[in-house]
């Protein structure tokens, strides 16, 4: 029987060829509005392009990270409940981080495999591979290094479009409103949905 390396390398072989490209990889902003208690992104589906993502793959990612049920319509994802703009650009860069970006050269140039039921994600532009599966594992071992109503001290790193102060711990983006960017705090998490937590300044 072959063993799990010879049947890794046969699996990668099999991946399509692609191109590698030297434009700047910039993901689109998600471009959302509300209806009725729902929350529609837009831009659904050029984001997906961008991405070369199944539209399916990344739906399913983003309701399971942001706790909901939702719906793809048209070019548009249909969500329930109401998110902002800020918190959707989070989840979809954490799903570019976990199944876009190459690990070895920081790439997009990437495709999604599978082997042996478990999923590989393949460099074009360096041959590196990885098993996303993974890096899921670690991910979810993370969620217990944050808990709702621990406190932890952060650098903010950027302000949202709604003035909130993010930033970043572990695979978590934290909101803290009235931070500035640079500022080192102490919060306090009052809420945490997926890899998303909201927090106040203590």
């Amino acid at each position: 029987m072959d063993d799990y390396e010879t049947l890794l390398n046969k699996a990668i072989q099999q991946l399509p060829d692609e191109k590698t490209t030297d434009e700047r990889f910039v993901v689109p902003e998600a471009k959302i509005f509300s209806e009725g208690k729902t929350t529609v992104l837009d831009n659904f589906s050029n984001i997906a392009g961008v991405l070369r993502r199944d539209p399916d793959h990344v739906m399913k990612y983003l309701t399971r990270e942001l706790g909901t049920a939702g719906k793809l319509e048209g070019g548009r994802a249909i969500f329930q409940g109401r998110f902002t703009r800020d918190q959707m650009d989070a989840n979809i860069q954490n799903y570019v981080d976990e199944y876009v970006m190459c690990s070895e050269c920081n790439r997009p140039d990437t495709t999604l495999g599978k082997m042996e039921r478990v999923l590989i994600l393949q460099c074009s532009a360096c041959g590196a591979h990885r098993p996303v599966k993974k890096r899921q594992t670690t991910a979810a071992k993370a969620v217990t290094t944050l808990e709702e109503g621990g406190t932890y001290q952060i650098s903010i790193e950027a302000v949202g479009s709604k003035g909130d102060g993010i930033a970043k711990f572990d695979k978590f983006t934290i909101f803290v409103p009235g931070a500035a960017k640079g500022q080192t705090l102490t919060i306090k998490i009052k809420k945490i949905s997926g890899y998303l937590a909201f927090a106040e300044k203590v």
